[in-house]
Parts: C-alpha cells; sequence; structure tokens
C-alpha cells in the first residue's frame, strides 16, 4: 500500500515537471527565435558592407568606364539593402517582443486545476 502511495505521488511530481519543462522549451525557443533574427540582420549588414566596399573599389580603383558606371549603380542598392535589413529587424523584433508579453506560463496553472479535478473525484493522483 505504501509503495502504491508513493507511486501516485512520484507520477503527480513528475507531471508537474513536465509542465515546468515545457515552459522552459518554449522560453528557449523565444531566445532562439531572437538570435535567428539578429543573425538574418548581420547578414544583411554584411552583405550591404560588401556590396559598398565593392562599389567603392570600382570607382576608386577602376580604369573601366563600365566598372565605374557598376560602382556608382551598386552604392545605393547596398545602402537601400543595409535601410531594408535594418527594417525588416525592427519589424520582426517587435512581433517578437509582442508575442513575448503576451505569452503566460501555464504549468502552474495545470497543476492546481489537476489537483482539484484530482480531489473532487476524490482522487489524489
Amino acid at each position: 500500500m505504501h509503495d502504491k502511495d508513493e507511486i501516485k505521488r512520484l507520477k503527480k511530481k513528475l507531471k508537474v515537471q513536465e509542465k515546468k519543462n515545457s515552459e522552459i522549451r518554449d522560453q528557449m525557443a523565444l531566445e532562439r527565435t531572437v538570435f535567428a533574427n539578429e543573425r538574418t540582420f548581420m547578414a544583411y549588414v554584411r552583405t550591404a558592407i560588401a556590396i559598398i566596399g565593392a562599389s567603392i573599389v570600382a570607382v576608386k580603383f577602376a580604369n573601366d568606364l563600365y566598372l565605374k558606371v557598376a560602382g556608382f549603380i551598386l552604392l545605393p542598392l547596398g545602402l537601400a539593402l543595409g535601410v531594408y535589413g535594418f527594417y525588416r529587424y525592427r519589424l520582426k523584433q517587435k512581433t517578437i517582443l509582442n508575442h513575448h508579453q503576451h505569452y503566460s506560463k501555464t504549468s502552474h496553472h495545470h497543476a492546481e486545476i489537476h489537483e482539484k479535478e484530482a480531489s473532487s473525484y476524490g482522487n489524489i493522483d
């Protein structure tokens, strides 16, 4: 009889821990999303810097007219890409933060509901 009570108590403890673990996974998923957004922004910036650098090199050091024209075309393109990357980053960051603010942890509520339901039936597990 004592073993059955111990098993029930351990099962209850395990269910509560599983709920907490799911919230930890949710929190970590949110952090991964934030980091992914930052990595994407850095990729935009890196590409924009490469395009701007190539355009400056083409304008400054090229002897060919076509390369100078290409350099003058690439410069605003690189700047536009950097601005667009920042715009996308801010837009996604606001969306992520909005979801984060409206997220509510539920494991404690689940545990309370489970306890109330179990007690209403006369169960303890």
